[in-house]
């Protein structure tokens, strides 16, 4: 993929972060509802908390979800820190793309079935709680960079310091 411009970079920066902190913002309010839905004793707010997760998870889980990773996967293939090249990037990667798929075919339905009965169970606590773990550990990778780069990300640091491409024949960008 092309390196993108610094004006789109940006942008998609921008819409980025913005897009992946309503994501963790969702999720804690998933959470409130959750604990308010499980811990009271009133059928009324209960069914109210239901109904209010259901909203969240009919018009929002899913296009935040899926934003999130697709300007996450552009703004890795399109600058210079990689999809592969650094063990931060990889590994924020694949936290999202788990709890992408869990939040489409795991929170959503557990969600329906809670607004279809008025009552939340355990699960409904607990998945919330883990996925705003999660994204406050994805949140501190961003910012902090740890780790370094991969192996394929050494290769590609060496050979270009040396002038060679990966596969040490051509001189131009192989990556």
């Amino acid at each position: 993929m092309k390196p993108l411009k610094r004006p789109a970079r940006r942008s998609l920066l921008v819409a980025h972060v913005s897009v992946s902190v309503s994501w963790l913002g969702l999720t804690v309010g998933l959470l409130a509802l959750g604990i308010a839905a499980f811990s009271t004793g009133d059928p009324a707010t209960a069914q109210a908390a239901t109904r209010a997760m259901k909203i969240f998870g009919d018009w929002l889980i899913v296009p935040v979800a899926l934003f999130s990773l697709f300007s996450g996967l552009v703004l890795a293939l399109g600058t210079p820190w990689g999809l592969a090249r650094h063990r931060w990037v990889w590994t924020k990667f694949w936290l999202t793309l788990i709890t992408v798929a869990l939040s489409v075919f795991s929170l959503r339905p557990g969600i329906d079935e809670a607004a279809a009965r008025g009552a939340v169970g355990i699960d409904l606590v607990v998945a919330p709680s883990v996925a705003t773990a999660t994204y406050l550990f994805v949140t501190a990778i961003s910012v902090l960079k740890p780790w370094g780069p991969t192996r394929r990300g050494r290769r590609l640091r060496h050979s270009s310091r040396t002038g060679k491409g990966v596969d040490g024949r051509t001189s131009g960008r192989t990556a």
